[in-house]
């Protein structure tokens, strides 16, 4: 599972069982009820790993999403014993752009900002798998 986490929305994409391309994206939103509602979205679609979006501001200062996410994280993992590695999200809000652009054809249905979430998030699982699978072909 990939998340692109957001201040006002969560973009999740899921693998499909052989982790080779994300199936299902969807988002969630940032309120109250989004850890109950991931923890659930996990037990049910049985992840074993989630990649996090982070952005790379390699040699600044840290931000204040990045803080965000590092406590999102830490909450999840409080929460529950699953791997999450940090990936960087450098870039993908404005490849998700391009994608949605060239595949969405009503300009009102392209104005979603969950759409550029969850396409967000399918383009962070899709580096990572991609990254995993380079690995393991070596």
């Amino acid at each position: 599972m990939a998340i692109d986490y957001g201040t006002k929305r969560i973009g999740i994409a899921i693998s499909d069982p052989l982790c080779l391309f994300p199936s299902i994206t969807l988002t969630i939103n940032n309120d109250h009820n989004l850890i109950t509602n991931l923890l659930k979205l996990i037990v049910e679609k049985k992840v074993n790993t989630i990649v996090l979006g982070f952005p790379d501001y390699t040699g600044q200062k840290t931000s204040s999403i990045a803080e965000k996410i590092l406590m999102f994280k830490d909450t999840i993992q409080k929460r529950k014993n699953i791997k999450i590695e940090l990936w960087d999200e450098n870039m993908t809000s404005s490849l998700a752009s391009d994608r949605i652009i060239a595949s969405v054809t009503k300009k009102s249905k392209r104005q979603n900002k969950g759409l550029i979430d969850a396409h967000s998030a399918a383009i962070i699982l899709e580096d990572y798998l991609r990254s995993n699978s380079k690995k393991m072909s070596n």
